[in-house]
C-alpha cells in the first residue's frame, strides 16, 4: 500500500519552517490607539484595559516618544472631552482635544501617520453616534452627516492624514468625501468602518471613552453580528462613495468576514483588535494562564492571514518591541 506522507516542510527544523512560512507581522502593519483627555499631568490607567492610559497633552508628548522609539509609525486618536452636549460639538471644535493632539503630534513627529476617529459618541451627552430626535429617541441619520463631515474636515486641517468614520450612518463616506474635497483636503484618506458589528466586545472602550449610550443601544445603526451578507452590501456602498481603506471590526471573532470582504474588494483592509479582545488576553496573561506574547502574535497574524494589511491594536507598541527583540536575537 502506498503511504500518504505529510509535506516535508512540516517535519523539518524550526529554522527552515521560518524560511518557508507564509505570513509575517511587521511594525509598519500596526496602528496604535491613544486616548487623549483634557487637563494636565494626566496619565491614568483605564481599569478595564490594564496597560492602556488616558493622556493629557503634556504626558502625551512623553508617550509619543515611546511610540516613535518603538518603531510604530501610525496612531489613531480617540478624544474624551470635559464637555459633552446633545450634538457632540467637541468632535468638530477646531480647538478640540483630538485636534490639539493632532497638531502636537505632527509638530513633534511630522512623519507619524495620524488617524482621527470620527464619531459623535464620545462627545454627546446621550452617548449615541448621531443627533437624536428628542421626541422618539431615534438617531437622525441625515442630520448627523453634516456634523460628521464637519468633524472630519476639522481633524484634516489639524493634521490628520486619515479620517476614520466609525458612526455607521448611511451615506457618510460620500458626504465626507465631498466636503473634504471642496475644502482643499482631497489628499486626506478615508478609512471607512465599513463592517462594524453591534458587538459585546466594545465594553472596555466605552469605559475608556465614557461613551456608553445613556438609553437604548446601537443596534439600529451598527450591524447584526449574526449576518454575513450585510458586510458585502455595506462595504460596496462605502467603496462606491469613495472610501480609501476598509475596516472590519471587531477582529478575531470576525475573521470569516475579513476574509470575505478582502477577497471581494481590492482596497486595503484594516482589522481592529478591539478593547474586549485586548482585555481578555491581558487578564488571562496577568493571571498566568497564557503566554501573552505568543497569543497576541498568533491573533494578529491570523488577522493578517485573513486579509488585513493593517491592524489597529492596543498591543502595537508591545508587538513592535517584541519584533525588535527577535531581530536583535537573530543577529547574535
Amino acid at each position: 500500500m502506498e503511504l500518504i506522507r505529510r509535506p516535508r516542510r512540516l517535519r523539518v527544523s524550526q529554522a527552515i519552517r521560518d524560511l518557508v512560512h507564509e505570513t509575517d507581522i511587521h511594525t509598519n502593519d500596526l496602528i496604535y490607539p491613544i486616548f487623549v483627555v483634557e487637563g494636565e499631568h494626566v496619565r491614568t490607567e483605564i481599569p478595564s484595559m490594564p496597560g492602556i492610559y488616558h493622556y493629557s497633552l503634556d504626558t502625551l508628548e512623553t508617550h509619543l516618544k515611546e511610540v516613535w522609539d518603538s518603531g510604530v509609525r501610525a496612531v489613531i486618536f480617540f478624544g474624551v472631552p470635559d464637555h459633552k452636549d446633545a450634538v457632540g460639538s467637541g468632535a468638530y471644535d477646531d480647538n478640540g482635544i483630538v485636534q490639539r493632539a493632532l497638531r502636537l503630534t505632527k509638530g513633534l513627529y511630522p512623519q507619524m501617520i495620524c488617524i482621527a476617529d470620527i464619531c459623535l459618541c464620545e462627545y454627546t451627552s446621550h452617548g449615541h453616534c448621531g443627533v437624536i430626535d428628542g421626541a422618539c429617541g431615534k438617531v437622525l441619520n441625515d442630520e448627523t452627516l453634516a456634523l460628521l463631515a464637519k468633524a472630519a474636515l476639522s481633524c484634516a486641517k489639524a493634521g490628520a492624514d486619515i479620517v476614520a468614520p466609525s458612526d455607521m450612518m448611511d451615506g457618510r463616506i460620500g458626504y465626507m468625501r465631498k466636503v473634504l474635497d471642496e475644502n482643499g483636503c482631497e489628499d486626506t484618506l478615508i478609512m471607512a468602518y465599513s463592517v462594524k458589528y453591534a458587538s459585546a466586545f466594545y465594553g472596555p472602550f466605552r469605559d475608556a471613552a465614557d461613551s456608553a449610550p445613556a438609553f437604548g443601544d446601537r443596534r439600529s445603526y451598527q450591524m447584526d453580528w449574526r449576518n454575513k451578507k450585510d458586510a458585502i452590501v455595506e462595504t460596496a456602498l462605502d467603496v462606491s462613495e469613495g472610501a480609501d481603506i476598509l475596516m472590519v471590526k471587531p477582529g478575531l471573532p470576525y475573521l470569516d468576514i475579513l476574509k470575505t470582504v478582502s477577497d471581494k474588494f481590492m482596497l486595503p483592509m484594516c482589522s481592529y483588535q478591539v478593547s474586549g479582545e485586548y482585555a481578555m488576553i491581558k487578564a488571562a496573561a496577568l493571571n498566568g494562564w497564557i503566554d501573552e506574547k505568543a497569543v497576541v502574535t498568533e491573533a494578529v497574524t491570523a488577522m493578517k492571514r485573513a486579509g488585513a494589511k493593517m491592524i489597529i491594536t492596543y498591543y502595537a507598541v508591545d508587538i513592535a518591541r517584541w519584533l525588535k527583540e527577535e531581530e536583535a536575537y537573530d543577529k547574535e
